[in-house]
Parts: C-alpha cells; sequence; structure tokens
C-alpha cells in the first residue's frame, strides 16, 4: 500500500513540470519566446525564503517577510520570467511612439508584449496548478527576490507560483497587507 504522504512530492514535482509545459506553450506575441521558466524543489526552499527575506528587508517592504513564511511552507515553488526584448512593432503601447525611440531615451523599459506574454504564461501555470487541485499563490515578491539573487539572471521581470498540497490551503488566510516598512 502506498499513502498519499508518501507520494506528494512526486505528484507536486509532476504539477510544477506540467505548470513549466502550460507556461511555455502559452500564446506569444509575434511568436518571440522570451520566457526563462524554472522550478525549485522543497529542499531549496529555505534559502530561498531566507533571500527573499533580505530583498524585503532592503527594500522595506514587510509583505515579502509574510510571503516568504508561505514559501518555507511550500512544496515547491515555479519561476516564470521574462528576458528584455524589442518587437520592432511600433505599437505605442510602452508609451514611446517607436521601438527606437524607446530603445534611445529608455532603454530598460519593457515592451508591453514581453510583460503581456508573462502574463499569459503565469496564469496559464497558475490554471494547471489549481486543474489539479494544488494550492497555488503568484508571488511578484519571490520573483523579485529570484532576480535579486541571480535565480533567473537573463530575466527583467519574474514571478512566482508557490504550490502546496496539506490539509488546509497556506496562502488563504495570509494576514497583513501590501505594506511597506518605510
Amino acid at each position: 500500500m502506498m499513502t498519499e504522504q508518501e507520494t506528494r512530492a512526486d505528484n507536486i514535482m509532476a504539477v510544477a513540470r506540467n505548470m513549466m509545459i502550460a507556461a511555455r506553450t502559452a500564446p506569444k506575441g509575434c511568436g518571440v519566446d522570451n520566457l526563462e521558466i524554472a522550478v525549485l524543489c522543497r529542499d531549496e526552499l529555505p534559502a530561498f525564503a531566507d533571500a527573499m527575506r533580505r530583498t524585503g528587508e532592503r527594500l522595506g517592504k514587510a509583505f515579502f517577510m509574510r510571503d516568504a513564511g508561505n514559501v518555507e511552507g511550500s512544496d515547491a515553488v515555479v519561476l516564470i520570467g521574462t528576458r528584455h526584448s524589442v518587437r520592432k512593432l511600433n505599437c505605442g503601447y510602452c508609451g514611446f511612439a517607436t521601438c527606437r525611440e524607446k530603445s534611445e531615451q529608455a532603454p530598460a523599459t519593457q515592451c508591453a508584449f514581453s510583460v503581456t506574454d508573462l502574463g499569459i504564461a503565469v496564469g496559464s501555470a497558475a490554471a494547471v496548478a489549481a486543474d489539479a487541485r494544488v494550492d497555488n499563490r503568484i508571488l511578484y515578491s519571490a520573483g523579485a527576490a529570484a532576480m535579486e539573487f541571480g535565480y533567473m539572471p537573463d530575466c527583467t521581470i519574474v514571478f512566482a507560483i508557490a504550490l502546496s498540497a496539506s490539509g488546509k490551503n497556506i496562502y488563504f488566510d495570509r494576514q497583513n497587507k501590501c505594506e511597506t516598512t518605510r
């Protein structure tokens, strides 16, 4: 006989792998794929949570500490980020009339299509977790810490999706709001 507890880690990792596929195959503007996708396993989460706390302290954002506690209690964390790119569409969505103007005046400004692609990919991945009945939470804070500590060095924006399979959703009744300590 095999119990659910004995297979939980394998089941969570199977869901995380399916989430990575969903993110990769999500629609992308102009067919350009700038995504980086990775998963942090259970044994990597304490060190990652510590990195989140350090980022929160440096930025003066208390909710990073709360989210770090959620990450520590998670079974895995999927990271999805986008690399910087210019699509040369001259759409103006970034606030500049042309991509060339954006590149010359504000080269760090994100292309609206890359950001949109990232959002669609994150939503697709979270839907896979929800369909598998795995509790999940999309975390800006964990994504920011992942970038700061070099987890996804080529990315300019990263979001994280924390995963948990326990008797109670650890992301449900979180306390303090998105406040800063400064």
